[in-house]
């Protein structure tokens, strides 16, 4: 009883202890999400339902940071605490607002709902930064780009190559970044930085740059032509040139392992004069070029010029439609011999350029030329090709002329008419030669007995048969079949008896004839 009664009292004791202190409820904290730096905005804290006896201090802070009071305010009477501010960067983040009693240790402090705060700053100062270091390199290198600003957050960049955007996927942010870089990176780079606050968008836009990625020289091409200077001097007018490549290119002609002359050039190509004896093999020619530490090379040639001779041979072929008639036709013209050949075309005796209405001409030096014909009225004629050194058209030699229209082409040709002639009169003379054979091999068997004597006996035997049935009269009493048997057994006997007939008939024929 003793303990229930102490255990009440201290329970007494304790809540009229308690009962002394004030309770605070939390403060409620709001203002603008949004503000630009350097803009004067106000936050508000408001605190209900306490004691109008006692002085309540209000406090803004940074969450987690009470060592920076950003504002401070004594409300009387729940007044609302307002809290100017000038904006500054370090604003941004969440904030919070504290309450607390003034002079009363005693009540603990509350603290308001989180407010978050975005400081925008507008940007300015935009320009690119080479972080590769070098604004002109060969291709296969690296572009690394970045855009610094003076000013500026929550920005949004945009990467520009003469003025069209830049592939998303080489844009990280505020850097460029390229790897294995071509030709066709080159151009003047621009970044662009943006931000907004609310509606408005601020922009800053950074100075060009000009990027040059070189190419690097790609083999290089040989080729040469020939120029007469009079009827002795003879030059090989050499051609060296690459299809890709920044200028300026080092062209370098050798002759196998000599070094016969070289320049640089602005362009891709270039041009060597060398001296040279028709007819003669000079050795090998090769080109190389450079526009870095890689050198290029091109294939070997030989310094040979051989002129043009031999007969000129013409042939064609043809293509034929639905119907089997011919549709095109195609002239080869072909030199036997000839280094650089050059090729002209006939048709009734007029010179044919590259193309005409029913025709082109498709040259293939020093092999061949083509004439690619459609069959019609237009083209019926007489065709034929002259060959001549492409240097020097003196030494012209001519084809044979081959007439050609439709009705030509469609005929059916000799070779075809003397083929089946042929084979017809093969099969002639290969079953006459049969039949004569089984002839010779006849002969051989059965002697000199004619085909004729073979029937003849064959139709005296059945005679003879004929003979022997009609001598026989067959008995009323006596009826007697008589098989095939007996009938080979009376051929048998007739058969021997035959030579002693013979003799007696021969014996009669000597006998003298009595007179009566």
């Amino acid at each position: 009883m003793f303990a229930f009664l102490f255990v009440v009292i201290l329970g007494l004791c304790y809540f009229s202890q308690d009962s002394s202190q004030l309770f605070l409820g939390h403060p409620r904290l709001s203002g603008p999400s949004e503000a630009l730096v350097k803009a004067v905005v106000d936050f508000h804290c408001e605190l209900k339902n306490h004691s109008q006896n006692e002085s309540i201090l209000l406090e803004l802070f940074k969450e987690g940071n009470r060592d920076k009071v950003l504002g401070y305010y004594t409300s009387l009477d729940e007044e609302v605490a307002v809290f100017p501010m000038v904006i500054k960067l370090y604003h941004e983040g969440n904030l919070e607002c504290e309450a607390k009693v003034q002079n009363n240790s005693n009540i603990k402090p509350t603290v308001s709902n989180i407010h978050y705060l975005k400081v925008v700053e507008p940007v300015k100062g935009a320009q690119i930064v080479v972080r590769s270091e070098q604004e002109e390199f060969f291709e296969g290198e690296t572009l690394k780009l970045q855009c610094t600003l003076a000013a500026g957050n929550h920005v949004s960049y945009k990467w520009l190559l003469n003025g069209q955007l830049v592939s998303q996927s080489s844009s990280h942010n505020d850097q460029l970044l390229i790897n294995r870089t071509t030709s066709k990176d080159s151009g003047s780079y621009m970044c662009v930085a943006s931000n907004n606050f609310n509606q408005t968008v601020f922009t800053a836009n950074s100075t060009e740059v000009v990027i040059t990625v070189k190419d690097v020289v790609s083999n290089a091409d040989i080729s040469f032509t020939v120029l007469k200077e009079d009827e002795q001097n003879y030059f090989a007018m050499v051609t060296c040139q690459s299809t890709k490549g920044t200028p300026p290119i080092t062209f370098s002609l050798y002759n196998r392992t000599e070094l016969v002359t070289s320049t640089t050039s602005e362009e891709r190509d270039t041009i060597f004069k060398v001296p040279l004896l028709l007819g003669q093999h000079l050795g090998r020619l090769q080109c190389q070029a450079n526009n870095t530490d890689k050198i290029a090379y091109s294939q070997w040639i030989p310094l040979e010029v051989v002129l043009v001779g031999g007969p000129v041979m013409m042939h064609y072929d043809y293509d034929v439609g639905e119907n089997y008639a011919v549709i095109s036709l195609r002239f080869y013209c072909k030199a036997a011999k000839g280094s650089l050949p050059l090729y002209k075309w006939f048709h009734n005796k007029t010179l044919l350029g590259d193309q005409g209405s029913f025709y082109r001409v498709v040259n293939q030096p020093p092999e061949q030329s083509i004439l690619l014909l459609s069959v019609g009225r237009s083209s019926a004629g007489t065709y034929h090709c002259e060959v001549s050194d492409s240097f020097d058209s003196t030494n012209t030699i001519k084809s044979k002329r081959r007439y050609l229209d439709k009705e030509v082409l469609n005929r059916l040709p000799v070779w075809v008419v003397a083929v089946v002639f042929g084979c017809f009169t093969f099969l002639v003379l290969l079953v006459s030669a049969c039949c004569w054979i089984g002839v010779v091999f006849r002969r051989r068997q059965f002697g000199e007995k004619s085909l004729l004597g073979f029937e003849m006996e064959r139709i005296v035997a059945a005679n003879e048969v004929e003979l022997d049935l009609s001598d026989y009269t067959e008995d009323a009493d006596v009826g007697q079949t008589v098989t095939d048997g007996d009938f080979d057994q009376v051929s048998q006997s007739s058969v021997d008896e035959w030579p002693q007939i013979e003799e007696e008939k021969k014996t009669l024929e000597d006998e003298p004839v009595e007179e009566a």
